[in-house]
């Protein structure tokens, strides 16, 4: 019996570097046996509206684009119920998602891995009920993704977000305008004044962070909560500095990094958050769970879980 896979290509992600394989990719799904039904999206929310529509006869779904591309697939198939694996061939300016699960930037061999995979459970989460694949975020370097112009992005790729959220960093830095939140972790109470913070299950955050690979497993149950306090003085400011550009997140008294399933966060109802690279309108009260084994991703060489070491349920605070 045929197999049919839904592809759904975002035909603006990135630097539009994945259209020009669409005929190829096709191919190597055609010669695994599937049947292919190829969609367009045209605006926000279609990946989404897609899979709730036309996924249910599907065998595979297959995703071409960004973050915020994946968001809206996975989030259909949350909405839906459709219990059918996903394929992601990434093709956004940052892939932060993607970098996080160790995939190729090659577009053509990530068709063959999926075609040729199989599927790995994954975890997604719920921001007050609005599906995200990897990260919710707040405050400095986190607005880049999507206040960067989409032709500047085409242009500079990567370095583009490095430069935003630089600009974007300093800004914060030098206005000093703490970011007060109270935050419980299963359970566990947080507060503070923050120039920073995110709940993630990624290695990279906002393609300019980037967390240790051992401290994050993608379907453990568990988002990984990461603070960066506001510098009180120059001295602070100095050492925050020196923390960013060398990428030492564990060694310092400005960090809070924390695991946990579930987090209850009261904060400003305008607080703007940044959902998987797309805005996301703030509350005074936010709930954020971690829906585990969520969907079924489909990949060729699934990494294999993390054994649990003995840094997990632990806070990452050095005082």
């Amino acid at each position: 019996m045929e197999k049919k896979i839904l592809i759904i290509i975002n035909p603006r992600s990135g630097t539009m570097r994945a259209n020009k394989y669409l005929t190829e990719i096709v191919e190597i799904f055609v010669m695994q046996g599937y049947l292919p039904t190829v969609l367009v999206t045209t605006q926000r929310g279609d990946g989404t509206e897609y899979v709730k529509k036309f996924g249910a006869d599907h065998d595979l779904i297959l995703c071409i684009g960004g973050d915020g591309t994946f968001n809206e697939v996975a989030a259909g198939l949350l909405e839906s119920g459709f219990d059918i694996p996903l394929g992601y061939i990434p093709a956004g300016t940052t892939n932060d998602f993607a970098n996080s699960l160790g995939m190729s930037k090659d577009v053509i061999l990530n068709a063959r891995n999926i075609a040729e995979g199989n599927t790995v459970p994954l975890d997604l989460g719920s921001f007050n009920g609005r599906p995200f694949s990897y990260i919710a975020s707040f405050g400095a370097f986190t607005k880049a993704s999507y206040a960067t112009p989409q032709s500047i992005k085409n242009s500079l790729g990567h370095l583009a977000y490095i430069l935003e959220g630089v600009k974007e960093g300093i800004n914060a830095l030098t206005s000093l305008k703490p970011i007060h939140m109270s935050i419980e972790a299963d359970g566990v109470p947080y507060e503070g004044d923050y120039l920073m913070g995110a709940v993630s299950n990624s290695t990279s955050i906002a393609g300019i962070l980037t967390l240790r690979k051992e401290y994050v497993d993608m379907s453990d149950g568990l988002f990984e909560l990461l603070l960066i306090e506001m510098p009180k003085d120059l001295l602070e400011l100095t050492e925050l500095l020196h923390m960013i550009s060398m990428q030492n997140f564990y060694e310092s008294n400005l960090i809070t990094f924390v695991n946990a399933k579930e987090f209850h966060i009261r904060a400003d109802k305008d607080l703007a958050w940044t959902l998987d690279g797309e805005y996301q309108e703030g509350a005074e009260d936010i709930v954020i769970r971690n829906l585990h084994h969520a969907i079924r991703l489909m990949m060729k060489k699934p990494q294999p879980a993390l054994s649990e070491p003995d840094w997990k349920g632990k806070e990452f605070r050095y005082v």
